[in-house]
């Protein structure tokens, strides 16, 4: 071969190149040899070509495509072929030809592999997995699967698509530092020891947050960032101790500028990455509606079954349950003035779900602290039967009336003091119908919304005082700077979370630029001048400086792929992800380090086993 370097890739010819003289590079998916005629599927992350060796093959040739196995490394020199009308694979690209070898070079072979490269699916379709762990141990070789290169490939698309869109509109790309102070920002920071200042620690960000808020101090009115971000927290399918999200911050803007830019690129994203057209408006729905409506601050919204009111069964029957519900409708310090007891209809469903398929649903609300799951069927005489009916023998008609229940329908019920946690949990059930039952609109493959007018503080009860839903920077609500102090339950947060498909996939806010107004906040959640001048103090500095209104949002960018890609953890999406225990399986990180640099950085280690 006079040279092994790839003259096209395995996922180029076509038809029109029959008769190409052509080198190709790659790993061996697999071979059949039907003796004295040995076929190759060549692959590399274009796409597969088969490779054929037959008589006209010289026997080292033909010999060396004997020897072949799965993952060598190989060139291929050839000229490409039609395949015969009854051999074309509709199901590959490059399906119309094959390539004559004339000459094969192994650059490198493999061991015995791991697991295996190629998809193993059950009868049912479903792809069989390796387990996790071991897939991130020889994750180099998980990234050889078709799926996880299309996964990777499309993040990439994402990120330049995401730099064009806000590049056209403006936006500057500014690195913010990754060595900070460490400021509370709700989860636990990970912690840089110094050698230079020994006792001294850098901080990870948990978010560029701080520092973007000084850009715009500085005059940059339009900042966005591909920003690594890190948490201390407990891993989960969408959560890792290191993630990326697209940040952005603008100046002299309101919340209408930040959503409406923020739904232009999404729009851009999807159509330039997945040809998808997304609505010009997404969908915008209060923080309260959202909870009393679909039991969550975000919603799938792919399907429409809405819980409702039912407070006016409270009179209907003498259920003590119920009654508790209904009865406490705006007590909450919250100053929430909803209704305890919730309502879901599944439409045509009775006769499929047994008494045992209900227990399971009661299971998933009482995970969400509800005391039971209250239920009854709409028989085919129109008549209430099982679980709580008796209480309701006779009262068909009018509790049918109001909750648009018909025959063969299921009633499901949560009934608490506490409106969110009835919702919450009522809410969780929903969203189990909705993937036990499949009820996604197969025509609604992807759908935002934006959650709007949360409350801006939340009470901890554990600890008797106020905190922030969002954040402390988040601009209060202008009609209600007045009365901050004086009822903070009643305050809402210029703040606005965008969902898509039940995640929450973004969160930002308008952000206070008043020195005197921060200040306000800071006292009413607990914080002294002194605290608040040790952990933000420099922010606080640079307001007085003329600070001009702004604000921004995050979407996270490994939560957009793996919602792009319907995965279910974003470990599918990130290259080289950690696991559950924020560990990698690969390198052995974290892993403990020699004594000379503990020394270094004036740190002692103790034996925790013994500890």
């Amino acid at each position: 071969m006079e040279s092994t370097k790839r003259t096209v890739t395995c996922g180029e010819l076509r038809a029109a190149d029959v008769g190409k003289k052509v080198v190709l590079n790659g790993w061996v998916s697999r071979t059949r040899d039907l003796g004295g005629l040995v076929f190759i599927r060549l692959r590399d992350r274009y796409g597969i070509t088969q490779v054929m060796v037959g008589d006209k093959a010289s026997d080292k040739v033909k010999q060396i495509a004997s020897s072949l196995k799965s993952e060598y490394c190989i060139a291929v020199e050839g000229v490409v072929a039609a395949r015969a009308e009854k051999d074309i694979n509709k199901d590959m690209a490059t399906g119309e030809i094959e390539v004559e070898a004339n000459d094969i070079e192994i650059f490198t072979t493999s061991q015995e592999l791991p697991f295996s490269i190629e998809e193993v699916r059950q009868k049912d379709g479903t792809i069989v997995l390796p387990n996790e762990d071991l897939r991130l141990k020889y994750r180099y070789l998980d990234l050889r699967r078709e799926p996880m290169q299309q996964n990777i490939i499309l993040r990439s698309a994402v990120t330049f698509a995401t730099r064009e869109y806000l590049t056209s509109k403006g936006f500057l790309e500014i690195e913010t530092p990754t060595f900070i102070k460490s400021t509370p920002e709700g989860a636990r920071d990970y912690l840089v020891p110094s050698r230079v200042h020994p006792g001294k620690f850098y901080s990870l960000p948990q978010s560029p947050q701080l520092y973007k808020q000084l850009l715009m101090v500085s005059g940059f009115d339009k900042y966005f960032q591909i920003a690594r971000c890190y948490r201390d927290e407990d891993a989960r399918g969408d959560r890792q101790p290191e993630f990326t999200q697209i940040d952005m911050e603008m100046s002299f803007t309101n919340r209408e500028e930040v959503l409406s830019t923020t739904e232009g690129m999404m729009q851009y994203i999807f159509k330039k990455t997945l040809n998808y057209d997304l609505p010009a408006k997404f969908d915008r729905i209060a923080w309260e509606d959202a909870f009393d409506l679909y039991g969550s601050d975000k919603p799938d919204l792919r399907f429409d079954m809405k819980m409702q009111d039912a407070t006016f069964m409270a009179d209907l029957a003498d259920f003590n349950a119920f009654k508790a519900g209904a009865a406490n409708a705006g007590r909450d310090i919250q100053r929430h003035k909803r209704s305890g007891l919730k309502a879901l209809v599944v439409k045509n469903v009775a006769d499929k779900y047994s008494r045992k398929q209900v227990e399971a649903l009661e299971a998933v609300a009482k995970t969400y602290k509800a005391k039971g799951l209250a239920w009854m069927k709409v028989n085919a005489e129109g008549v209430f039967e099982g679980g709580i009916s008796k209480f309701y023998a006779g009262k068909e008609a009018e509790i049918c009336a109001k909750l648009g229940a018909e025959k063969n329908d299921l009633l499901l019920f949560v009934s608490d003091e506490n409106w969110q946690l009835a919702c919450t949990a009522l809410g969780a059930v929903r969203k189990q119908l909705g993937k036990d039952l499949n009820l996604y609109n197969p025509n609604d493959e992807f759908h935002f919304a934006w959650i709007i007018d949360f409350p801006y503080f939340a009470f901890n009860e554990e600890t008797q005082a106020w905190e922030t839903e969002h954040h402390m920077f988040t601009l209060p609500q202008k009609q209600y700077w007045d009365t901050l102090e004086s009822d903070p339950g009643a305050v809402k947060g210029d703040l606005y979370d965008l969902v898509l498909n039940g995640y929450e996939l973004a969160s930002g806010s308008m952000r206070i630029n008043d020195p005197a107004l921060q200040q306000r906040i800071f006292k009413i959640v607990g914080y002294s001048e002194e605290r608040a001048q040790k952990a933000f103090g420099f922010l606080v500095q640079a307001f007085k400086f003329g600070a001009p209104p702004h604000g921004g949002i995050a979407p996270g960018l490994d939560r957009l792929i793996m919602l792009m890609r319907h995965e279910e953890s974003i470990h599918e999406v990130i290259a080289f992800p950690k696991n559950n225990l924020a560990a990698s399986p690969m390198d052995e990180c974290p892993s403990a380090v020699d004594e000379q640099q503990l020394k270094d950085l004036h740190i002692n280690c103790y034996d925790v086993e013994k500890d």
